[in-house]
C-alpha cells in the first residue's frame, strides 16, 4: 500500500467508481487512487484478474483506467484535477469498427 510522506498537501476532489475521494493535488491518478486504499484499478481481458499500477512510469500499462469517460488512459501519466471522474477499466477495451 502506498503512503504519502506529506499528509498536509492541498487536496482536490475526484470521483472514483461513484465515490468522492479527496486526494493530494499534483499526484498521478494511479498514485492518488492507490494511496486512498483502492486495491485494484483494472481487470484483465481474458480472466478478469485484478491488476494494480506497477511501474508508475508508463511502461507496463497495468495502470489503464477510464478517466473522464475515455478508456485506456495511462493513469500513471495523468495528474489528478478537481472534478475528475475515474473508473476501473473492466476487461478488454472496446473497438469501434467505423
Amino acid at each position: 500500500m502506498l503512503k504519502r510522506q506529506d499528509e498536509h498537501q492541498t487536496k482536490v476532489c475526484i470521483v472514483f467508481e461513484g465515490e468522492r475521494l479527496d486526494v493530494a493535488e499534483g499526484e498521478t491518478v494511479i498514485a492518488a487512487v492507490m494511496a486512498s486504499g483502492v486495491e485494484y484499478n483494472r481487470t484483465t481481458p481474458v480472466h478478469g484478474k485484478h491488476r494494480a499500477g506497477y511501474c508508475q512510469m508508463g511502461v507496463c500499462f497495468d495502470c489503464l483506467m477510464e478517466i473522464d469517460g475515455v478508456p485506456n488512459q495511462q493513469a500513471c501519466m495523468i495528474q489528478v484535477r478537481d472534478g475528475m471522474i475515474v473508473n476501473r477499466q473492466e476487461g478488454a477495451r472496446e473497438l469501434n469498427d467505423e
